[in-house]
């Protein structure tokens, strides 16, 4: 079977990364597999590439998905990346394929959902109104309100020590620039940047956040993004009454909502605690594969 790579660059390009394609396509012209390849280029995480690789059912073993990653692992190498991750489901054909062709497993991600109809409404309010000294809550929709933009930024290196095993990501440096491209990268979805903050009372600066993404017409299921308290605050339950908070925000502002995702990584026990305590159920576990070039 004669099969022709094509190469698409400069797919996606944004300001903190940008993307190659590579199309595979049979004697035919008709589509039988992809490779995408994210470069990143904000400061902290020069260094690495993620890719995305996908061939039809039907067209596998055939050499495609080897022709594929060999075009996204050249094109890193000499963009100059450190390392390549990739990320495939347990048990997929995906977790198969890497470890043969170098990938070796650096962190295993367990994927859970809370059905939002099935939520205690009693419970969640009570821990929601726990007193918690010092400390107050505050929430917006898009983009940080200016006068907390300087210290929602800072509050993001509270996400620099999550855990992430073996994985060579780097360290992500946050500015308010950044955090407000972030939100309108999401606005112009057309979904919903929802975030609920933790107050320090004392200087009124932000020491914790979690972000939700709902989809733009309310309805399917919203999408945990990062949760984090900074690490001289925590031991206070913060992470806990933020994420409380969303959630009842979420069930009372999109009651066509069915639930709410996030994925944690199998040695982050606190967070897995704090969303198992509050009713998510895990639903399967994707495994983060990575060559080193």
């Amino acid at each position: 079977m004669s099969i022709r790579i094509t190469p698409l660059t400069e797919y996606d390009r944004g300001p903190f990364s940008h993307r190659l394609a590579w199309l595979a396509s049979d004697a035919h012209g008709i589509p039988v597999g992809s490779a995408f390849l994210r470069l990143f280029t904000h400061s902290g995480q020069e260094h690495l590439a993620e890719l995305t690789l996908d061939v039809h059912p039907v067209e596998r073993r055939r050499g495609i998905g080897s022709r594929l990653l060999n075009e996204a692992v050249a094109a890193a190498r000499e963009d100059g990346r450190r390392c390549v991750l990739a990320q495939a489901e347990a048990g997929s054909p995906g977790a198969h394929f890497l470890p043969a062709r170098g990938f070796r497993k650096v962190l295993t991600l367990t994927f859970a959902r809370l059905p939002l109809a099935e939520v205690d409404i009693t419970a969640l309010n009570e821990l929601i109104e726990q007193p918690h000294p010092g400390y107050r809550l505050a929430s917006w929709y898009g983009t940080v309100p200016d006068g907390l933009a300087r210290t929602f930024a800072a509050s993001r290196r509270a996400l620099d020590d999550m855990p992430m095993d073996d994985t060579d990501y780097g360290t992500v440096a946050w500015d308010v620039d950044r955090v407000r491209a972030a939100a309108q990268a999401i606005d112009e979805r057309g979904e919903l940047l929802h975030t609920v903050v933790a107050i320090d009372d004392s200087d009124g600066s932000i020491v914790g956040f979690t972000e939700l993404v709902v989809p733009g017409d309310g309805k399917g299921d919203g999408q945990h993004y990062g949760t984090g308290v900074l690490p001289e605050h925590r031991g206070h339950g913060l992470s806990r009454w933020m994420k409380a908070e969303s959630i009842r925000q979420a069930r009372e502002r999109h009651p066509e909502l069915d639930g709410l995702l996030t994925d944690t990584a199998d040695s982050n026990q606190p967070m897995r605690n704090i969303n198992t305590m509050l009713g998510y159920e895990p639903t399967h576990q994707a495994l983060e594969y990575q060559i080193d070039l």
